[in-house]
């Protein structure tokens, strides 16, 4: 999804709570890996591998000037053979520690992966989850948003909604990147007409 396309859900979405709880959710996501310089863990289940997410969050991270955006893509089913960004197995959580952000895609609650965000959390790493919201994946996470079966959104969308926001920069002392301006003109194109006096 560009640009163009996440303003234009963003008009859908006005008035909705969706926009705030996305934005707040990407605040804290892009405050917690800046202010620790990066160590973004991204995964999912094995049905559910946010490898879509993962791309979004590089082209944000790149986008932005904010390379700690950029994730290690977490993949429960990696394989030595595979690339190396797609290589990446389970034991990479167990091996996170303070400083490191674990963000958790998961429309479903495997037992084996909430003992790993549980051991996760107990050494220190911080904790995100998009899912369904109300288990114990919700519970064990600093922070949540709960996407549940039958909202107006659906995962993936509520997915490139965060990646969007993530990478905005709302900081005036910071140069806005290229993404950053073209959401902003693709706003201002979208909006509706002012109202002739």
């Amino acid at each position: 999804m560009d640009a163009v396309r996440v303003a234009l859900l963003r008009e859908v979405l006005a008035g909705t709570e969706w926009l705030g709880a996305t934005r707040r959710f990407a605040g804290v996501l892009r405050g917690s890996v800046v202010s620790h310089g990066g160590g973004l863990l991204l995964v999912g289940t094995p049905a559910y591998e946010p490898w879509h997410l993962a791309a979004h969050l590089v082209d944000e991270a790149a986008w932005s000037g904010t390379p700690e955006l950029a994730p290690t893509l977490v993949r429960p089913d990696a394989r030595p053979g595979d690339p190396a960004h797609l290589a990446v197995g389970p034991g990479r959580i167990e091996a996170a520690r303070r400083g490191e952000t674990l963000l958790v895609v998961a429309p479903e609650e495997p037992a084996e992966l909430l003992e790993r965000v549980h051991e996760a959390r107990r050494a220190g790493v911080t904790v995100l989850a998009l899912g369904a919201g109300g288990g114990e994946l919700a519970a064990m996470a600093h922070d949540a948003l709960a996407v549940p079966e039958g909202a107006e959104l659906d995962l993936d969308s509520v997915q490139h909604l965060v990646s969007a926001a993530a990478g905005e920069n709302n900081s005036p002392r910071v140069r806005r990147g290229f993404r950053d301006r073209l959401s902003r003109l693709a706003d201002i194109l979208t909006a509706p007409p002012a109202a002739p006096w």
